[in-house]
Formats: C-alpha cells, structure tokens, sequence
C-alpha cells in the first residue's frame, strides 16, 4: 500500500446560505484589527508574482508591518511576468451574454467538476473588481476604437471575457502590483530582501511564526519572524524538468512548509498547455509557450496523411485535418487546455507535425491587425525558431505549464497550519482538475488584492502574539536547514543536479505526464527512491555555502523527488481521468475523460510522514448544489 487513511477534513470557514452573498457575509463576519493596531501586526510574504506583490502592497496600505522576500534580483522578475494572453472577468463588455454566474459555471465545468463551488463563485465575483484596480494603477489594457476595455476569447468559454495587453498581460499586471508595493516600501509598511530564498518554515506552538531563509549572494542563513507567513510562491511545473516555467521555479517553500505540517493537496492535477513551441535537443532547461489567445485567430491543424513529410506551407488545404474544429464544433480551436492538448498529442503520436496557422486570420483581417493583436508573440516564436510566422504556421506541442495542486487551504486561505496563509498558484483552491486559460492572472490578483486582505484580519486580531526569538524550535529549524546545505555539499559526487533533474523529469513526463496508467505509475514509485538515494550518494555540488547556484539547485532537485512521489502515490489513487489527470484505465469509448463522481468527488489532502512511510490521506468531500457535475462536452 503507498498510503494510510487519514480522517477526512472539512472546510470550517466557508459560510452557509445562498452562494451568491456567502462572500459578503464572510467579509462581515471576520474579526477586524482597529487602523491603529495594525502598525503592531506583522506579516511575512514570500513571494512577489501577482499573488504576492499584490498581497504585499495591500496589507501595507491596510496599515501592517509587511517582510517580503523573492529569490530573483528584483520583484518585477517573478514568473507572472510570462504570462502573456490576458486576464478573465466577468463584465460583459461585450453584451455577449457574460455575466457572474456564467463566469463560475464556466469555471467549475472547465475544471471538471472537481473544485470548491464556493471558492470559485467568489473568483468570479471579485474579478470585476480586478479590472478597475488594475485600470486605476495604469494597466495599458487593449481598447476598442471607442476607447473602450477590449475583450477576446479563451479557451471553454463562448463569451468574450479576457482583457489583454497585447501578448504582454502578465509583465502590465505585474508592473501595477510592483509599482503599489514600491510605494509601500517608501511609505515605510513594506520591507524587501530580495535574492533571498525561504528553505523552511518555523512552527511554535503549532503555528507558523516565521522563515528561515538564505541570502543567495552571500550564503548566510538567517531567520524572520512575524504573526502570519504568506506563501505565495507559484506552482511546482518544474519537477518535470522542461516545462514552460521559468528555471528557477520551484516548489521548495511550499514543500518545506508541508513537511512541517501543511496538508498538500491534489497534487496529481498538472496542466498541460497544447500551444508550446515542441522541444529541440538535450540543451534546452524550459519550454515557451505560446500564449493561448492565438488560437482565437489561428487553426490548428496536422496533414491528414500520417505520412505526408511536405513543408505546411506545402500541403493544400484538402490535405489538412482541423482536427479540433472537427471533433468540437462548438468550441472548435478554443476548447479547454487539458482536451486540446491530447487530441494534439494523439495526433502527433501518429509522427504528424501539428501547426497554429494564421494564413486565414492575415486574409481576412490583414497583418496589421494580426501584428497588433499579437505581433511581440510573432517577434518571439520567429527569434526562438528563426520561422516567420505571418509566412509560415508555427509548429506547436503540448507542454508542462501550471500546477492546479497545492497546499491545502480552507476558505480563508488558510493552510491547517494556523497562520500560514497560501495564495495563487501555490494553493489548490480554486481550478480543480484543470485551469481555464487567462484564470490564473485572475486568481492571483484576487487573491493579493481581495481576499487575504478581507479575511486576515479575523486571525490577526488575536496578535501579537508571544515573541518566539530563542525558543528550541527556532534553533532546532535554523539547525536542520544548515545541516541540509552541509549534507548537499559534502555528498562531492560525479553527478550534476541538473542531469538527475533531467532523468526525473523524463520519468515524471513518461509515467505521470498527459497520460498515466497504473502500471507506469507503480514503476515510476519503485524508480523515484532509487534515484533519490542515487542523488544523495552521487550529485556533485561545487563551491562554497556563500554564492553557489549550484547549491540553490541542488536543494531544489531534492524538494523535486520527494514531491514526485507523492505526485506518482495521488494519480496512482486517483482511479479516474478528469481534467489533466487522464488515467487510461478511465476512459470513454472515444477517447475522453472518465470520472468517478461516485468515488473521487473529492479534494485528496496528504499529510506528510517522513522519508520512505506511506503518507496518510484525508478526503475533502466536494458537494455541488449549483452546478450539476455532469459529461463535459464541447462538441
């Protein structure tokens, strides 16, 4: 057996009654911290992405006294700032027939059924308010001729809800938040160490009382403390190695935190984005991506003919298969990420090439429209490719792109560690099996800007609480994080982190990528602890404990095997297919998704029992009284 049953687990903060007020009534029922007590709570942030340095700059505004800390050079370079197609919210601009409800219908049965309905209608009724905060900071949001917000489409969804910048959404949202947060840190409220990278978390008395960190320019290992710690540290799409995620993401802080206690939950649930730019060799450390919003104008299509090796400019349009327009009229190019992306890998398992082909759009609207809706995306493929896309289709595969797992969290946001709060991509709450395109922007600004700042105040109004400086915890945790970077060091093997990196990510992509079955699962569980041992006996870390990538690296890849195999024990008992997780046991007759609602509508959260000890699941059972789970069809 490759786990225990645990008690289940409830969710003890979302409000009753009617769904479309429990936001409004949960704001009210929170306990507030008077303007003047504020200055004396104390909040850490770890991270600086959307979720993050919104987060920061809100609480500053509030009035808290706000740490935050990123491991790149400076905040404006967390990952959100690749995101590029834009942003959803449900207001209608278009009279399309958009509206709140439509918003969180779209969500729920774009995730497969397998999301909290009370998280995701909140979603969907703060993303108005996203829009005109992001508005007021001086977003350059696309307008119409009118000067109106323009709006485009997504993939699962027939209305036009996404606001964009170009192909550059994610770099304009994060300059807002980034430029909120300075103002902050002028105005005194936010403190920012920034190449410095959280390797643990300290817990006294069961609750989350501060950071130890390390200072990536100098090595020293120091330790923060404040009355709440915010996570907000993206996703873990990099344990596959090559992924659309920037190379150093990483799942270390969550990780930490979740080996001090914090539930992980639903980590089995890995996107796969269908529109990437296909691998080239061994010398490639990530994937690009090519933002979802091209499928609003261009077609994807294979030769229709396995073997047909012509040129695409070459073969005639009677010799192409639209293959998603053929098999889901409804949605054609713009249905959700996890069915394109494997009717994309199905077909190109048959060695056909697949293309994003602009050849119509460029006839009917002319280049110059094209160039203004997605010219940097264009600039981008042909510096990457060296192909001209405005004269040739791109050549596009799917590709690891977001993490719908994370540390569990309640309505709060928070962990079952009290006073850990996790946020953005680094919890599960709000997408279920599969993220809708342009909703992850959407949830992070959400969470930064709205939620934690509605609710954080009902567990700060207990603060401060009692000073932790000196306690047996704080030695013990500041102790073990040394101890760990000593290990890595001395090990002076023949092997590179970054080749063990390589040889885990190619058995997480093989056994527990787009598709799993359980005999490859099983294999990769037997496989996954060889390779550990293999790494802590053999992986060569040169340098010193000061200024060491190498040793940054190293850590990381560790944190990798151990949340690999926890991934591998969830989908093994996962014995469905939704959404990103397509068991091939669990399949229909033609090809789609299989659920289980009798046996898995639920959260699994794992609870961590050390090294090589089966962990133990607790079920968060999922209950849906306004969205019926039902066959998700796009055709």
């Amino acid at each position: 057996m490759h786990f225990t049953e645990g008690s289940p687990i409830t969710d003890q903060r979302v409000p009753d009654g009617p769904i479309e007020s429990r936001w409004d009534r949960r704001r009210f029922s929170a306990r507030l911290v008077n303007p003047a007590n504020r200055r004396n709570r104390s909040v850490i942030v770890v991270g600086t992405g959307l979720a993050g340095g919104s987060a920061a700059a809100t609480l500053g505004e509030l009035g808290y006294r706000v740490t935050s800390f990123c491991y790149q050079d400076s905040p404006r370079r967390a990952h959100s700032i690749a995101a590029q197609g834009g942003i959803n919210a449900a207001k209608n601009y278009r009279n399309d027939g958009d509206s709140v409800h439509r918003l969180f219908h779209d969500t729920v049965k774009g995730g497969d059924f397998r999301s909290r309905e009370s998280n995701v209608h909140r979603l969907a009724q703060v993303s108005t308010a996203i829009i005109d905060q992001c508005v007021a900071q001086g977003v350059p949001f696309a307008r119409e001729y009118g000067g109106l917000l323009d709006t485009r489409s997504f993939g699962g969804a027939q209305v036009s809800r996404t606001f964009y910048a170009r192909g550059q959404t994610g770099q304009q949202l994060l300059l807002g938040a980034y430029q909120a947060m300075e103002r902050q840190v002028a105005a005194g409220r936010v403190q920012v160490h920034p190449r410095t990278e959280m390797l643990d978390l300290v817990v006294v008395d069961g609750r989350a009382r501060g950071v130890v960190v390390r200072s990536l320019v100098t090595g020293e290992v120091s330790t923060h403390f404040a009355d709440a710690v915010v996570l907000a540290t993206g996703g873990y799409g990099n344990v596959f190695h090559l992924s659309t995620n920037a190379k150093g993401c990483n799942a270390t802080a969550i990780w930490r935190a979740h080996r001090r206690g914090a539930l992980f939950a639903n980590p089995c649930f890995t996107q796969i984005h269908p529109t990437c730019i296909p691998v080239s060799g061994e010398h490639q450390s990530k994937l690009t991506l090519m933002s979802e919003s091209l499928r609003n104008d261009g077609r994807v299509w294979v030769p229709r003919d396995p073997h047909d090796r012509r040129a695409p400019n070459d073969v005639p349009e009677d010799a192409r298969d639209y293959f998603l327009e053929r098999m889901y009229p409804s949605f054609g190019n713009l249905v959700p990420r996890d069915i394109a992306s494997r009717a994309a890998k199905n077909i190109s398992d048959e060695k056909r090439g697949v293309y994003l082909d602009f050849a119509d759009a460029i006839g009917r609207l002319g280049r110059g429209v094209v160039e203004q809706r997605y010219g940097n995306l264009f600039e981008m493929y042909q510096r990457i490719t060296g192909d001209d896309p405005y004269r040739s289709p791109m050549r596009i595969y799917p590709a690891v792109h977001y993490t719908m797992g994370g540390l569990w969290v309640d309505y709060d946001l928070r962990s079952n560690i009290p006073g850990l709060y996790v946020i953005g991509e680094a919890n599960f709450s709000d997408h279920g099996a599969n993220r809708l395109g342009a909703s992850a922007l959407m949830q992070g600004l959400a969470d930064g800007y709205f939620v934690l700042p509605g609710v954080v105040g009902d567990y700060l109004a207990d603060a401060p609480f009692e000073p932790v400086e000196g306690r047996r915890e704080v030695a013990d945790t500041e102790s073990e994080v040394r101890g760990r970077l000593t290990t890595l060091l001395a090990v002076d093997g023949r092997r590179t982190a970054e080749s063990f990196h390589r040889e885990l990510g190619r058995l997480m992509w093989d056994e527990c990528g787009m598709e799993r079955d359980g005999a490859g699962l099983r294999k990769a569980l037997e496989r996954i602890p060889e390779l550990r041992e293999e790494f802590w006996h053999d992986v060569k870390v040169p340098g010193g404990r000061d200024f060491n990538q190498e040793l940054e690296k190293a850590g990381r890849v560790a944190d990798f095997f151990e949340l690999a195999e926890l991934m591998c024990v969830d989908a093994l008992h996962r014995a469905e297919s939704c959404g990103g997780h397509f068991r091939t046991e669990s399949q229909t007759p033609d090809g789609e998704a299989l659920r289980d609602d009798a046996n898995f509508a639920h959260v699994a959260a794992w609870e961590w029992t050390g090294v090589g000890t089966p962990p133990v699941l607790h079920r968060e059972q999922l209950v849906f009284e306004h969205v019926t789970p039902s066959t998700r069809s796009y055709s």
